[in-house]
């Protein structure tokens, strides 16, 4: 068995039932598992995939996406998903260090091409919606190809994921997933979700990022439910697709669930049909969640990363959401604890490192045995994000551990200091890093885009911190900007704006 069977047998127990609906056209299961059988076919007999071959893909959301990752599972061949928004040299590094056989692209991304034929000459390209130099197009592949895409050597062990990390400490590292991770994930969001065939999921998440493609998206299709997709996230089509398509279940991350709720178009949307919104991501502000609660749409929280497939820790529907902040229990077919340096367990409510361990969690780190074993412990995996846990289980997310800012021997969470600015009604975002000091070590340094028409003045968001916090945690500096740096899925990126504030502190003093 592998992770293809599943979307085999629900072709044999509902045919015409719609698989995937994606820009006006619908495909069923019959349909959908007859096209993943050509696509296994083509990669193994026309380009010479099979197990343990990694093929890339460079595109927008589309059916082909998922078509392309049950192909890779039928031939134990491992699905390599790139971010379109990284640059062409960030790319490149990946199909490099991933060893690529195959890349198949939309033409919007072709300016990979050029530099990838010196780089890697021996890629074979494939063009969704064109026809590549010295490539061909996904179609006329198909068309030529004969045989049989199976192979009798593949099972649930099989890697079939390489997702690279966002690369918030250095260089990406590709996290190697097995079909196992992703049918045991696919059971956790079942049960968070309450999830049955019945349900409509609409994917708005991008699908080179887990969270897109395993949080509701897997989970649906394996278990005979319908997905919809956008190609990529607009305000004015999400709307529109929970008003046409009526979906049950969405995954939205706080950026977006800020832009949905600010449309225009928000108070007049019908959201009835949702029985419910996943979140995450990052730590969600109570102030969003309360939009959606507040249209009667429950509101569910999931915490994991890319290393957890990602589903590790979460709300359920129908169960206790009363914990303000927290982000649930361990998931039904994982553990979760919080550890110290040494990796003991500590005592409820005391915080530490969050660590996970489950069939979910990811193999290892595709050729970086190093970062494997700074990671992977006894099989618990060590998150390297802070929080803690009640008497009961319930887990609350405090900070990355690397975003810890250590202050004349005092720590001092970043989240902790964005959660309350964020707080005062004149502040749209903002994000905190700590500044190296000469006394001491560090002093926090808060970014903040004010709402637009506010005027902000850094004497009133001190006094507005230092009513709820010690004096130790008043950041040092406000910087007051219009743009923060972020990743494809709106998390700020506090190693890039840790850089950009040294190399403005370098041109002041050189000025």
């Amino acid at each position: 068995m592998d992770l293809c069977s599943l979307i085999d047998r629900n072709a044999a127990f509902t045919p015409d039932k719609t698989a995937i609906a994606f820009e006006g056209k619908r495909l069923s299961y019959a349909a959908f598992a007859a096209r993943i059988e050509r696509t296994a076919t083509a990669l193994k007999q026309e380009l010479g995939v099979g197990r343990g071959d990694r093929v890339a893909i460079l595109s927008l959301n589309r059916p082909d996406y998922l078509v392309l990752l049950y192909a890779c599972a039928r031939l134990g061949a491992m699905l390599v998903p790139l971010n379109w928004r990284l640059a062409v040299a960030e790319q490149l590094f990946i199909l490099d260090d991933a060893g690529a056989k195959v890349l198949v692209l939309e033409q919007a991304f072709a300016r990979v091409l050029p530099e990838l034929a010196q780089a890697a000459p021996g890629t074979a390209i494939v063009g969704f919606d064109f026809a590549p130099p010295h490539g061909t197009t996904f179609e006329a592949l198909l068309e030529r190809s004969e045989g049989s895409g199976r192979n009798p050597h593949t099972d649930l062990a099989c890697p079939l994921l390489i997702v690279y990390t966002s690369g918030t400490t250095g260089r990406p590292k590709g996290a190697v997933l097995r079909q196992e991770a992703l049918f045991w994930n696919g059971v956790m969001s079942q049960h968070m979700h309450n999830m049955t065939s019945d349900d409509h999921v609409l994917t708005v998440l991008p699908f080179f990022h887990v969270g897109g493609l395993n949080i509701q998206t897997t989970p649906a299709l394996q278990l005979g439910a319908t997905v919809t997709i956008q190609a990529r996230f607009t305000p004015d089509s999400a709307l529109a697709a929970i008003e046409r398509e009526r979906p049950t279940l969405t995954v939205m991350v706080p950026a977006i669930i800020q832009a949905l709720s600010e449309h225009p178009d928000w108070a007049f949307t019908d959201l009835s049909s949702l029985k419910a919104l996943a979140t995450g991501s990052t730590i969600v502000p109570q102030h969003l969640i309360d939009r959606f609660v507040a249209r009667g749409v429950p509101v569910l929280q999931v915490y994991g990363s890319t290393e957890t497939c990602p589903i590790a820790v979460y709300t359920r529907l129908g169960g206790d959401r009363s914990r303000i902040g927290s982000t649930g229990l361990a998931g039904l077919c994982c553990e979760a604890k919080v550890i110290d340096q040494t990796g003991a367990e500590v005592p409820p409510g005391a915080p530490g490192e969050i660590a996970v361990r489950g069939p979910n969690v990811f193999f290892e780190y595709w050729g970086n045995a190093d970062a494997t074993r700074d990671a992977l412990h006894d099989g618990w995996y060590r998150t390297g994000d802070i929080g803690l846990s009640d008497a009961d289980g319930y887990f609350w997310v405090r900070d990355r551990k690397k975003n810890l800012i250590i202050s004349g021997g005092e720590n001092i969470y970043p989240a902790e200091l964005e959660r309350v600015l964020l707080e005062h009604p004149d502040v749209s975002e903002c994000a905190v890093i700590g500044r190296p000091d000469p006394r001491w070590d560090e002093v926090p340094i808060a970014y903040v885009i004010g709402r637009p028409g506010c005027r902000l003045e850094a004497d009133e968001l001190r006094a507005h911190i230092q009513a709820q916090l010690a004096r130790y945690k008043v950041p040092r500096d406000i910087v007051f900007v219009t743009d923060l740096p972020r990743t494809a899925l709106g998390k700020v990126q506090h190693f890039l704006l840790k850089q950009l504030d040294a190399q403005s502190r370098t041109q002041g003093d050189a000025s």
